[in-house]
């Protein structure tokens, strides 16, 4: 069985004043190791004898290669007509690993076969400087670059340093974990942050269209409706009702629009007959045209032209119109993540924002023990590299190459506005390096983790190791651990609590609310949209790796995410299971000392009302105090048995990962459909009998059974007539039903009474359906 418990962990951060997580730390860079690097700054070069520019005035490809022990790098090959060639290229190289006294600094020029020497400088370990931020840089110094010959070849100027990660020049360094990459593949290495571009959801009310030119025969009513297109995503209205030129349809179609907006919103009227389908006319929209709307009052409609309609005579003196209202609607808050797990709930329009309630950061330390994930020249290896996601902010740490065991120690910053807010963390394997087998190699993941919030304790420093877990098509499996170090800083107490009491979505959410459908419609969208972008950055954040972190296939069928949602819902139920179960002891008189005290407290109950809603309250707060020394100490992580990963066969894992549509055929198919219907068979009569009880209840007054409706009726007469007089007062009622309810067995057997009788025999409308 896997070992799926986070361990706390005492990293020598923060200078080493860590002891098990706890002290509170504030200086920059103060929840990672801190780790030391030799920093080679390549400017440029001026005066090289380079042979080709210099006979038969060829071009120069000059370069400079840093060679420290077994560690090389070298900057991009330049074409020059000039041989003063400049790169402004930067190197880092792990103090830790340096085993060399010196540091060989050679220019050379690019050859077909060999690579011809130009010169070299050779630098002392000793006579390099340590620069500490925030003293300003270095500046560069020319050095004389020395041939074989000792003739004068050039000179090259550059600076060394020793440094931390604290360094500016860090994040857009060539790094010597990627000494073994070379070419292209090198941009695919570095750390990077990216941002999300701000989404809007688009509102295309479309009203009416007017003064219709239908080709063909005239007396037809035309059967018409609007196609709507933004970028690839493609919706339509409803045909109209009205069969005639001038038809309406006041609908809404909704598309998520990004910034900066490249696509055309392109509208078309289509008639629907016999023959096929015909355009009527087309009219695009730029969306910075629409209007910005960020209050529920509607925004007002306008008349668009249309154009291009098939066969229409083009002599017409008029032009068919579409009236609609098209918005952006800057008030909803656009939903990339499930809405459960969502890092962000702030409105599209900045003026909506909340203010901030503090600050999260993110020392992402490094990871052990991860299981290969590919093999290359005949030995199995890792190139990992780590994903975290904050709102619209994404960070990627560099690509540590060949390592089981890869050190990141890169900390990031976030502004936090809610605390029911999630962070993302995950971890991948680069397959773009060193020409990976296969025409789209993908990233695979080697592991995801959420941590909430609102589950840490704020100022306070949390560093553990988490373990990896991850679902494959053979079970559950163990993929490493990841080492954290988190911080979430709130500098004032009343802002976070304030958090706590404002609506959780922006308020155009609760006025004008959008249905379950429309949410995951436009959920989908926001993610295609936002794997486009991110994927053309550079390096590319790919699109296997924005799909994983923002769940993208969470919608798909799996038996064992319906059987562990059975028994949540089942957990959170408990309590009431639970009460009746012992009142249900109660009323058997198994503990008679128990009966009486439940017995005496029932009457003080009904004599003394006022003491009811006090008296839970204080309950209440006792348990909550009981229960504040059982309080998880660290935050929230993967729950295998919450899953039921150890209780899934392998054909529920199969079916699992199974694409959509489904690969499977044959007799695969069909006993997998045959489980779904069995399983979707109880389902349904559960829901039914939910059904049956809520008609019941209706039928007391609907006259479907007068006898039964009669009774109900003269019974609340009744009950009306002598609660009026006094003639009874209700405590004594209440008494007399509740000792009823009570009553020892000896006293009567535990039978239905007479209102449950009547509610059982209420008519439904079950015997109505086929």
């Amino acid at each position: 069985m896997l070992v799926d418990d986070k361990k706390e962990t005492k990293p020598n951060i923060g200078g080493g004043r860590v002891s098990g997580g706890r002290e509170k730390l504030t200086s920059s860079f103060d929840l990672v190791e801190v780790t030391h690097f030799l920093f080679v700054r390549v400017v440029k070069a001026r005066g090289l004898a380079c042979s080709n520019a210099t006979v038969g005035g060829g071009v120069c490809h000059p370069f400079v290669e840093i060679k420290i022990g077994n560690y090389k790098g070298s900057t991009k090959y330049l074409e020059m007509n000039k041989p003063n060639p400049e790169w402004n290229q930067v190197f880092a190289f792990t103090k830790d690993r340096i085993q060399s006294l010196s540091v060989e600094i050679t220019v050379r020029e690019k050859e077909f076969v060999n690579d011809e020497f130009i010169g070299k400088i050779a630098i002392d370990m000793s006579d390099i400087p340590t620069r500490v931020p925030p003293d300003s840089p270095l500046a560069p110094q020319w050095y004389k670059l020395e041939a074989e010959a000792n003739s004068s070849v050039g000179e090259l100027m550059l600076i060394l340093w020793f440094g931390t990660q604290a360094d500016e020049v860090f994040i857009d360094a060539w790094h010597s974990d990627v000494a073994s990459v070379s070419g292209d593949s090198i941009t695919n290495t570095p750390s990077k942050v990216y941002l999300s571009p701000r989404l809007w959801y688009l509102r295309v009310n479309i009203i009416e269209a007017q003064d219709l030119v239908v080709p063909g025969d005239k007396n037809r009513n035309p059967e018409v409706y609007v196609k709507a297109a933004l970028g690839d995503v493609k919706l339509r209205t409803r045909v109209s009702a009205d069969k005639s030129l001038n038809p309406r349809w006041n609908e809404d179609l909704m598309f998520v629009a990004a910034e900066p907006f490249y696509d055309h919103l392109v509208l078309t009227v289509v008639d629907k007959n016999n023959e096929g389908e015909i355009s009527l006319g087309r009219c695009m929209v730029h969306l910075s045209e629409a209007y910005i709307r960020w209050l529920p009052e509607p925004v007002g409609a306008k008349w668009y032209n249309l154009e291009g309609g098939g066969d229409v005579v083009e002599e017409l003196k008029f032009a068919s119109k579409l009236n609609m209202r098209i918005s952006l609607d800057g008030g909803y808050h656009v939903f990339d993540e499930s809405v459960d797990c969502s890092s962000d709930y702030r409105a599209t329009f900045k003026g909506l924002w909340p203010p901030a309630i503090g600050v999260l950061e993110l020392g992402i330390i490094g990871a052990s023990v991860l299981v290969p994930m590919k093999s290359r020249d005949g030995r199995e290896t890792t190139d990992a590299y780590c994903v975290a996601k904050y709102g619209p902010k994404w960070v990627r740490t560099r690509t540590v190459v060949n390592s089981f065991s890869p050190k990141w120690n890169e900390q990031y910053t976030w502004e936090v506005y809610d605390p029911y807010t999630v962070l993302i963390i995950g971890i991948f394997d680069n397959c773009h390096l060193n020409g990976e087998k296969g025409p789209n190699p993908k990233d695979p993941s080697i592991g995801k983790l959420r941590i909430r919030l609102s589950t840490l304790s704020t100022n306070r420093v949390y560093t553990y190791s988490y373990p990896l877990i991850a679902l494959q098509p053979s079970g559950v499996k163990k993929m490493g651990e990841i080492q954290l170090a988190l911080r979430f800083t709130s500098p004032s107490y009343t802002s976070l609590l304030a958090a706590y009491a404002r609506p959780l979505f922006p308020k155009m959410h609760y006025i004008h609310p959008l249905s379950v459908y429309q949410l995951d419609s436009l959920r989908q969208q926001a993610i295609g949209i936002l794997c486009s972008r991110l994927s053309s950055a550079e390096p590319p954040l790919r699109t296997e790796v924005t799909g994983c972190m923002l769940d993208a296939g969470y919608q798909l069928w799996s038996p064992r995410k319906a059987k562990a949602n059975t028994e949540r819902l089942m957990d959170a139920v408990h309590v009431i299971t639970e009460a009746w179960k012992w009142f249900d002891t109660i009323k058997k008189w198994n503990n008679p000392a128990a009966n009486v005290l439940v017995i005496v407290l029932y009457l003080i109950v009904v004599f003394y009302p006022s003491l009811v809603l006090p008296t839970l309250l204080i309950y209440c707060f006792l348990i909550g105090i009981w229960q504040y020394r059982k309080r998880p100490r660290d935050p929230t992580h993967v729950d295998i048995k919450l899953s039921l990963a150890y209780s899934t066969n392998a054909d529920e894992w199969d079916e699992e990962f199974d694409t959509f549509p489904s690969s499977k055929q044959g007799d695969v198919l069909r006993m997998r459909y045959d489980r779904l219907r069995s399983m979707a068979g109880k389902v349904m009569v559960m829901v039914g009998d939910l059904a049956t009880q809520g008609e019941r209840l209706t039928a007391l007054w609907s006259w479907q059974d007068p006898v039964a409706s009669a009774i109900f009726l003269a019974f609340c007469v009744m009950a009306a007539v002598v609660f009026c007089s006094g003639l009874v007062p209700p405590r004594c009622i209440l008494v007399m039903v509740g000792l009823f309810v009570m009553r020892p067995p000896s006293f009567g057997i535990d039978i239905p009474c007479a209102p449950q009788n009547v509610f059982r025999r209420l008519p439904t409308k079950t015997d109505c359906m086929l």
